[in-house]
């Protein structure tokens, strides 16, 4: 089954799955569903929602996935990851089934060090066991792909021949992992174009690519792959993933249309919502992209070198070799101010890809307006911030009202702190606290509010604009009975936009656990 059409490159995306599986990640069912309808605006042609199998949680989305999002108008393929066993594809078929565009997706080691150290017994049992495995998810799945694992590592002949088999039990799709990120460029290239050659029913399949960025090569070898005849690629928002991650979404698909004359290939992604899906994922991950990072980075279209900027000045052709609009990322020189009106406001974040609704869209604006009188010039990244901010996807039961610090080079910080609880509106809860820093102070005052016991894993903050009156974000990770839950918080201050991260996650630790208690005596 070759792609319909030969110079276009095929989009999976595996954010929610692959990307998920970063160290520290954790998205609850709500913002899998959230970054799932922005990939689907975005273009991808496939989404792989998850691993049933791991866990109720992630069975639950990849349900909800394919029921809201497959279910679309021009939706992706929605797909999901099982081993070759039974029980796996039972779970896949059971959450992807309502998406009238589904696949399921099995993965079985092919590399002798994986199949000799996982215990998977010999060469031919292996290849027996893919084949039952794929004869068994053809019952349920008109598409179905297989992904030998380490294949960059393998033996080719066997590779071959397990390819060869693989598609003869029916896979629509092989996909061809470099599970390590170990081959280099020429060499996973090379194995592409041998694989398209030596296998004779290749052209009864697509055939795509996962590579994994542990040299720093992931995107270097799926560009590779293409050249030799892959026509689709896996990959993942900002490249997260596991350890290094893998190969980033935003910059193959802007390596195509960049060089789209010289490769004469494409893709159906709208690149305009490249950075603002970007913007997406950090918020709701928590981790954040180098300033540096190519293509959706703070600094990407930054000219800084006088040099530099005479050129810009001039022909922005002499330093960019893309445009920001393309991306996403609208000139910062153009300031939206309260006096522009609720229409201009919404007109400007549909621009930078923002669809929000009503009630989300009014905590927007109320925000907008806070954030124009404390700023001289609101950008679009002060605007993405800000979104991201208001954009909540769990119900906001802890509301911050007040913080107050006292800090400096004597005595201990401390801050007092007043929350609005949702569920006891008649409350109104206040107190104060002490701790190593103002932060410190805030954060304490806060849990001795709210009584979830919870440890701080991560903290970040950053400034998203430049001068003395930039937007502050910050982000927080906080551990809950063995569950990680990120928060996010944007403000001129740092350290309210501190308070707001830990509300933000303790309101999601509070929707898992809706009985949460209140100290007695800390009610005002």
């Amino acid at each position: 089954m070759a792609p319909a059409d030969p110079n276009r490159v095929y989009i999976f995306d595996t954010t929610l799955r692959d990307g998920e599986q970063a160290p520290g990640f954790a998205l609850n069912v709500e913002e899998k569903v959230e970054i799932a309808h922005q990939l689907a605006r975005l273009g991808v042609d496939v989404i792989e929602a998850g691993f049933p199998i791991s866990s109720p949680g992630d069975f639950a989305a990849c349900q909800r996935i394919a029921r809201e999002v497959g279910t679309l108008d021009g939706a992706p393929v929605i797909t999901a990851l099982a081993r070759a066993v039974p029980k796996d594809i039972d779970a896949v078929w059971e959450a992807i089934r309502d998406a009238p565009r589904n696949q399921i997706h099995i993965v079985l080691s092919v590399s002798d060090i994986h199949i000799e150290k996982k215990g998977l017994g010999t060469r031919q049992q292996v290849l027996e066991k893919g084949v039952a495995a794929i004869e068994y998810a053809r019952q349920f799945c008109d598409h179905v792909e297989y992904s030998p694992e380490d294949a960059g590592r393998a033996d080719r002949a066997y590779l071959y021949e397990t390819v060869e088999a693989m598609i003869e039990a029916g896979a629509t799709v092989i996909n061809v992992p470099d599970t390590t990120g170990y081959t280099l460029p020429h060499e996973f290239g090379g194995m592409i174009g041998d694989l398209m050659r030596h296998v004779r029913n290749v052209g009864n399949a697509i055939v795509s690519v996962h590579c994994h960025n542990d040299l720093g090569l992931a995107v270097a070898n799926s560009l590779a792959a293409i050249d030799n005849g892959a026509r689709r690629v896996e990959c993942t928002i900002n490249g997260i993933g596991e350890r290094a991650g893998n190969a980033s979404l935003e910059e193959l698909v802007m390596i195509l249309r960049t060089r789209e004359k010289l490769l004469g290939l494409h893709t159906g992604v709208n690149t305009r919502l490249l950075a603002p899906t970007s913007q997406l994922v950090q918020a709701r991950t928590g981790m954040h992209v180098q300033a540096n990072k190519a293509i959706v980075g703070a600094n990407a279209f930054a000219h800084a070198s006088g040099i530099h900027q005479d050129g810009v000045l001039k022909d922005k052709l002499t330093y960019e070799i893309m445009t920001p609009e393309e991306v996403g990322v609208a000139d910062t020189r153009i300031v939206l101010s309260p006096r522009s009106g609720r229409h201009a406001f919404r007109h400007r974040l549909q621009e930078l890809g923002y669809e929000l609704a009503d009630d989300a869209f009014a905590r927007a604006w109320e925000a907008f307006l806070v954030l124009a009188d404390k700023k001289k010039e609101v950008t679009d990244r002060d605007l993405q911030a800000l979104v991201a901010d208001e954009a909540r996807t769990v119900p906001e039961r802890f509301t911050l009202e007040l913080v107050q610090v006292a800090c400096g080079t004597s005595g201990r910080p401390s801050a007092t702190v007043r929350l609005h609880d949702g569920e006891r509106p008649d409350r109104v809860l206040e107190d104060a606290a002490v701790g190593d820093g103002p932060v410190d102070a805030v954060c304490n005052a806060i849990a001795r509010l709210v009584d979830m016991p919870t440890v701080l894993v991560d903290f970040t903050v950053r400034a998203v604009t430049g001068g003395l009156d930039a937007m502050g974000e910050a982000s927080v990770r906080v551990r809950h009975e063995g569950r990680i839950f990120s928060g996010h918080g944007a403000d001129t201050d740092i350290i309210v936009a501190s308070a707001k991260a830990y509300c933000s996650a303790l309101n999601k630790v509070a929707a898992e656990r809706p009985a949460v208690s209140v100290p007695a005596g800390s009610g005002v």
